[in-house]
């Protein structure tokens, strides 16, 4: 099943599996019938996130089903960074906080150094440099965790196994393995509940909030987005947990615009917009990029979510000052899909959504190379294609991806 070119196809199988029509899948999902149809025959690109998990839940399954699981191809900077994954998993499936995998570690001075040293490596999505040193990096954490000089040390160790998850769970949520970035987050739980802090645990919070499962449990995801801000509001008195609780209420936007609860998701945009307003407005230095530049990147992606297409994209987009992103290269990715998606779904601009995603592509290619949505717009794009006009573009940006052309 993974094999099939579009998510559309991959739902015409399930489908099919499960003995449904069009219109009874229409009915419980909230789909039209029509709009079914076309994502089945690849005309229309399956990539919002409410309609993937109003699908997978009117057919019972996990959204893994119908995105697909990892997709490993030829080319080395789309297949490669998985081969990192193993050595992850076993580095949190081997570990707890008591009970650690290995019997030596380094000094934790230098540990801390050097999770300071792959954060570039982290915000590039550079997933084979990470993958290198992170696996040993969380063995020798939480030995550190298990059996601290201090107290001091014990605090200082827990709090660099929080950002080590950090890391760890995007970057397998961004290859594909949730099930793991989830386990990160878990972990990461796990520690900041050792420490009084109220920051470390709006951070392992908001881990749990974006690897939590979509299918039926959106609501679910708002609600802990939306219990998390409340709590860290409080406490909102420097700018590392202004960033932090900005990134939470941004996630309950999000949450809510896919639940279809616009006044609700506009709340949250809004609180978003005052939190941005009280620190400086510098992307590369704040934690997740928070930040007003990083508020307007947020706006692009809610609404390319809402199902905003062509102009209205590019307008929004007209908004985002890119450059103020600076070296965060998965952001600035991230943006760049989001809006080359937005356009891929008009036929007016489907020449400049290529521009638009190759371009996010060139700037992280272990990740964009990587990502169902992208795969999926890139895939739909293809089949619609009757002219020439992007199509070379397409068809390489294809090739690296796995997608068949």
């Amino acid at each position: 099943m993974y094999d099939e070119v579009t998510i559309g196809a991959r739902l015409r199988t399930l489908r099919r599996w499960r003995g449904m029509t069009l219109a009874q899948l229409a009915g419980q999902s909230g789909l039209s019938t029509s709009f079914l149809s076309m994502a089945e025959r690849g005309q229309r690109s399956l990539d919002r996130r409410s309609h993937i998990a109003a699908l997978a839940a009117a057919l019972k399954v996990s959204e893994t089903e119908l995105t697909g699981a990892p997709h490993l191809g030829h080319d080395p900077a789309q297949s490669d960074p998985h081969l990192r994954i193993p050595a992850i998993r076993a580095a949190l499936q081997t570990s707890t906080l008591t009970e650690p995998s290995c019997e030596r570690a380094r000094p934790l001075p230098e540990l801390v150094a050097e999770l300071e040293q792959i954060e570039p490596a982290h915000q590039a999505c550079d997933y084979l440099a990470v993958g290198e040193v992170l696996p040993d990096l969380m063995d020798e954490l939480h030995l550190h965790v298990a059996e601290p000089q201090d107290e001091r040390a014990h605090a200082v160790a827990l709090k660099a196994l929080v950002h080590a998850c950090v890391i760890a769970t995007f970057m397998s949520k961004d290859l594909g393995h949730n099930d793991l970035g989830h386990l990160a987050a878990v972990r990461a739980d796990h520690a900041a509940a050792f420490l009084d802090d109220p920051v470390q645990k709006a951070i392992s919070a908001f881990l749990r909030i974006h690897t939590a499962p979509r299918a039926g449990s959106w609501d679910r995801t708002l609600r802990m987005a939306e219990r998390a801000a409340s709590d860290l509001q409080p406490h909102t008195t420097d700018p590392r947990a202004i960033e932090v609780c900005g990134m939470l209420t941004l996630s309950a936007s999000l949450s809510a615009a896919v639940l279809h609860k616009g006044d609700t998701s506009t709340h949250w945009m809004g609180q978003a917009d005052e939190l941005a307003a009280r620190i400086p407005d510098t992307p590369e230095a704040n934690w997740m990029s928070f930040s007003s530049t990083n508020v307007a990147v947020w706006k692009v992606a809610v609404a390319v979510e809402n199902g905003a297409a062509g102009g209205s994209v590019l307008t929004l987009a007209n908004k985002v000052n890119v450059d103020r992103l600076g070296d965060k290269r998965g952001r600035r990715a991230s943006y760049m899909a989001d809006v080359g998606r937005g356009l891929a779904r008009d036929p007016k601009t489907r020449g400049e959504a290529v521009r638009w995603l190759r371009e996010a592509e060139e700037t992280a290619p272990q990740w964009i190379r990587n990502s169902a949505p992208v795969r999926e717009a890139v895939a739909v794009m293809l089949e619609q294609a009757k002219v020439a006009v992007g199509g070379r573009e397409l068809r390489g940006m294809a090739a690296r991806m796995g997608v068949s052309h």
